[in-house]
């Protein structure tokens, strides 16, 4: 029997990375990256990224970090929040793939995750559904409005 289940999910250490030159644009990487890697239930082991993408990928700050990491066991796998951020193209992109596999990780490519956009408020509406549904009720004739 396996030890984790199929189709990679399991709590699994990843790495976020990014590179760009804004920091919205960083900000948008890193929430793709989480909503992917949270969509397996992949471990956010830490967010990484570099301002510049001139910068061969093996100079970048950010991108020595993620692979000491990998190397010291923290992480398993890299998430992006797509294939530019590391390689110019996808032939390039598979080799990093494989040179990732090579030491043991993985590198997985968020760009066709589309992260949900949720107000404070819809994130509180959420947990009191689930509060609900599960038997706690924190406030007391919330949910006696609409009648049944």
């Amino acid at each position: 029997m396996p030890a984790k289940p199929p189709g990679g999910l399991g709590h699994v250490p990843v790495a976020v990375y990014s590179c760009a030159t804004t920091s919205t644009a960083l900000g948008e990487s890193e929430e793709r990256g989480r909503y992917y890697a949270d969509a397996r239930h992949w471990h956010v082991a830490g967010v990484w990224s570099d301002p510049a993408p001139s910068l061969p990928l093996m100079e970048r700050p950010g991108w020595q970090a993620v692979t000491a990491a990998l190397s010291a066991g923290m992480i398993r796998g890299v998430v992006v929040s797509g294939l530019t951020h590391v390689a110019a193209d996808a032939a390039q992109f598979a080799a990093l793939g494989v040179l990732l596999r090579d030491r043991g990780g993985f590198l997985a490519d968020a760009s066709s995750a589309t992260p949900n956009r949720r107000t404070p408020g819809q994130a509180r509406h959420r947990r009191d559904i689930a509060d609900a549904a599960s038997g706690w009720f924190t406030q007391t004739g919330a949910y006696e409005e609409g009648g049944s």
